[in-house]
Parts: C-alpha cells; sequence; structure tokens
C-alpha cells in the first residue's frame, strides 16, 4: 500500500472503491463541491486496475497499472483530493482476497480519518461487477464493526431506476438523495477524461446515465426514502 495525504483535519467523505475511475463518474461533482466549501475529502483505491480495459495503449498488466496510476493521479487534481491510500489487491479477484483482511483495511481507514460520510458500491455493486460487490462486503462490515456512535453516514452509489438486468433486482437500493452538481459539469467532465485507458467504459457510463453527470444520486443508509434533498 501507498499513502499519500499531508496532516487533514476529519474528513467530510470518505471514498473506499476498488478500481481507479470508481471515484469520478457518480461523485466528482460532490467531491469538488465539498471541496469548494473548504472540506477535505479523501479515497482508498483497493486495487491498480491492471486487468481493466487498455484501448491497446500498453502491452502487459503491469504497463496498464502504472498508466492508470498517472490517470488517476491527474484526476485527482481536477478534483482537489490530496488524501489518497492505493492498496494492491488483484483487480478481479477481489472475492478470493481474505474478505477479514478486507475489513480490516476499510476500518482502519475510517478510523484513521474520521470521515462524516463514507461512500462505496451498493450491495449488487451498481452492475454486478464482484469486486464492487466484494468492496461492498467490506465496507459494510468495517462499518458495522464500529460503535453505534462512532459510525459515520454510510452512502451507495444509486440509481433512480430500477436495474434492467434482473439478477440485479434483489439486492437493487433505489436512490435517495439527489444532489445537483450541474455548476460543476465542465471539470467533472476533465476529471472523468483523466481516466484516458478508459475512454470505453466513460462512453458507456455517459451513454447509459447521462442524467448522473449533472445530478448525482446516492442510497443513504438508515435514511430510507425521505431524501431528496439537492445538498448534503
Amino acid at each position: 500500500m501507498t499513502a499519500e495525504h499531508t496532516d487533514t483535519p476529519r474528513l467530510k467523505l470518505l471514498l473506499i472503491v476498488p478500481h481507479p475511475d470508481d471515484e469520478v463518474y457518480g461523485a466528482g461533482g460532490t467531491i469538488m463541491e465539498f471541496e469548494e466549501a473548504g472540506h477535505s475529502c479523501g479515497l482508498v483505491t483497493l486495487t491498480r486496475g491492471n486487468a481493466g480495459r487498455n484501448l491497446g495503449l500498453c502491452d502487459t498488466p503491469e504497463q496498464l497499472a502504472e498508466m492508470r496510476e498517472v490517470e488517476l493521479s491527474a484526476c485527482l487534481d481536477v478534483l482537489d483530493i490530496t488524501v489518497h491510500e492505493q492498496h494492491s489487491y488483484p483487480d478481479r479477484e477481489l472475492k478470493s482476497c481474505d474478505l477479514a483482511e478486507l475489513t480490516e483495511v476499510a476500518r482502519e481507514a475510517i478510523e484513521r480519518y474520521q470521515p462524516e460520510i463514507v461512500l462505496t458500491f451498493p450491495p449488487n455493486g451498481s452492475n454486478g461487477h464482484p469486486d464492487h460487490t466484494t468492496t461492498h462486503q467490506a465496507v459494510k462490515a468495517a462499518w458495522d464493526s464500529l460503535p453505534e456512535g462512532e459510525r459515520p453516514a454510510l452512502w451507495y452509489y444509486a440509481g433512480t431506476s430500477a436495474p434492467e438486468d434482473d439478477s440485479l433486482l434483489p439486492a437493487w437500493l433505489p436512490a435517495n438523495l439527489r444532489r445537483d452538481v450541474s455548476r460543476f459539469v465542465t471539470r467533472k467532465l476533465k476529471a472523468i477524461g483523466c481516466h484516458r485507458t478508459q475512454a470505453l467504459s466513460s462512453v458507456d457510463f455517459i451513454r447509459k446515465f447521462p442524467e448522473r453527470i449533472t445530478e448525482e444520486t446516492f442510497y443513504v443508509v438508515g435514511q430510507g426514502d425521505q431524501g431528496a434533498a439537492a445538498h448534503a
């Protein structure tokens, strides 16, 4: 693991996600809004993304990992995130890792940075990706293990319409918080564009969920269906 951070006060938001680029599509505008207001955000990335697409821009998984490291650094510069922990768990193979170890990684990060909010993937991983669902399991277990009075708010990425894949429906959680981030759309698109090797993933997201570029939607655990607030 490598950690890049400065001495910071308690974080407003801590994202714990498996891949470089998981931080930006659904939360880039929220991150920029929090940072602009003087609230620091942080990121824990569990894998180096070396099993992802490469668009023919490199020849080996290690080269891809190195490229994605540069891309993520550029993205974080746009987002103004300075608190980042990079781990090297196997991309696309998180389910084969010791869940207790991943849970401890998540718990240690939460205890270290004392975030007001933790954000990760929902139970169905949003798209069923096994790394997404494993990350959810680890973060939720870490959150559950904390004393109730010490738990941050727990947010999941969430859409407002049911998934088309029926296998994702049983664990689907519809968004109960909507945040208008249209003011940051230009910078958000720039941040997305930093992940050059993942351009097809970027196009797929924009094609399937264009509304989530300007309105970021989340499921807030414990809030039920109460929330449609524009700001948190």
